[in-house]
């Protein structure tokens, strides 16, 4: 890893990070810890308002920040290869989203013609499922933080009406689903688009919950999934 880019890094974990010692920013940029003193020291001779010493940690002031587009190169790749799956979906919408995205963070790369975002060798292939009628009212619901009504169709056959908070929506190869919320059961669960029989995006907003979290129900699914 070249300096500028190992220095980019350390920033950035600088910045999502407490008070952190050097040992551990060493094994994250898998480097020695001699070597993170003297990048500290650079950066701080640089004018980068970082607390700390050796020995006790280093800390990152609130309110700094890194200049738009300073990606590394794995960063760039990662770009990438996300914008090519978000290109490869069946949703209109978020495909020409996605290369107009790749566009404009192309144009705005230092020396745009060494990082081709365009030529990098990363693809998606899935199985064509068709684009959900309601996907695009399940994101508009998710950035509004609004309530909707569906009447769905479970497994067995049994439909019913129900208010959700829209947390997240999942693009597989299978299909798609989203989750979130319901008021009805009181609890987190997940839907499938096709089994929706009708949605409607109310007025009605929901309130900012820990526990109604899309964070909260990622932390359950998790802990449901390393349950034995």
């Amino acid at each position: 890893m070249r300096r500028a880019e190992r220095l980019f890094r350390l920033v950035d974990e600088l910045r999502t990070r407490h008070v952190t010692r050097a040992d551990d920013l060493a094994r994250t940029l898998e480097v020695s810890p001699r070597t993170i003193y003297r990048d500290i020291a650079h950066l701080q001779a640089s004018g980068l308002p970082i607390d700390g010493e050796a020995g006790v940690g280093y800390l990152l002031q609130p309110g700094f920040d890194l200049p738009a587009m300073t990606f590394t190169h794995d960063q760039i790749e990662a770009l990438a290869l996300g914008l090519a799956i978000a290109a490869s979906l069946d949703d209109p919408d978020l495909s020409l989203a996605a290369h107009e995205a790749r566009a404009k963070l192309q144009a705005a790369l230092p020396r745009p013609e060494t990082r081709r975002l365009a030529d990098a060798p990363f693809f998606a292939l899935r199985r064509s499922t068709g684009a959900p009628v309601h996907a695009r009212l399940i994101r508009r619901a998710i950035r509004q933080r609004r309530v909707v009504q569906i009447d769905y169709t479970d497994g067995q056959a049994r439909t019913s009406t129900r208010r959700l908070h829209p947390l997240a929506i999942w693009a597989m190869a299978e299909g798609w689903m989203f989750s979130g919320w319901c008021e009805l059961r009181a609890d987190f669960r997940t839907w499938r688009f096709d089994r929706v029989q009708a949605l409607i995006l109310t007025p009605d907003c929901f309130p900012e919950d820990p526990a109604r979290s899309l964070a909260a129900f990622l932390a359950r699914e998790s802990c449901d999934t390393a349950a034995p």
